[in-house]
């Protein structure tokens, strides 16, 4: 394969005898949706992991937890859990190759302004608080009301996965 750019940004192909012709605009194009394809791809994954991460975290013989829905945005996602009658939100972060919880709230991590505090870009923010309406919304109104049982807001140690300060967190 030889290829050549010209001044007007069409970049020429020769497979074998075959010229081929694609303007750089085109190509371009075709990377875009390639990548977000992958993002899409990476974030339909993110909810098993999550949601299994939750479970050896918190699941009990007597109290089984509950996650549903989880939104994911980037390298960022919000996963509502309920266990027994507590309920909660965690904030987690794809740190490598494995999901983090960042930390554990009730209705403090819905907006895109303290999720932006918690860290979560501008971008990612905006998409988890509308994403996680539009989830909720869906939900068993009930259920989502035990959301907001969780009080105040308990940062993870990401090493032991264990809260710092006084927590709520299922026992």
């Amino acid at each position: 394969m030889v290829s050549t750019i010209h001044p007007r940004g069409i970049s020429v192909f020769v497979f074998g005898r075959e010229l081929i012709t694609v303007s750089l605009r085109a190509f371009a194009m075709v990377f875009v949706l390639l990548a977000s394809a992958a993002v899409l791809a990476a974030e339909a994954g993110a909810e098993p992991e999550i949601e299994g991460l939750l479970h050896g975290m918190f699941d009990k013989p007597d109290a089984v937890l509950t996650v549903s829905p989880i939104v994911v945005g980037g390298g960022f996602a919000i996963a509502d859990w309920t266990q027994g009658e507590m309920g909660g939100r965690a904030l987690l972060r794809r740190k490598q190759a494995s999901w983090v919880i960042m930390l554990c709230a009730g209705d403090g991590i819905r907006s895109r302004e303290a999720l932006r505090q918690a860290g979560v870009p501008q971008q990612e923010a905006i998409s988890l608080e509308r994403d996680l309406a539009a989830a909720e919304s869906k939900a068993d109104p009930q259920r989502v009301a035990m959301f907001s049982r969780f009080e105040g807001m308990v940062t993870m140690d990401s090493t032991s996965h264990r809260p710092h300060g006084d927590s709520h967190l299922p026992k």
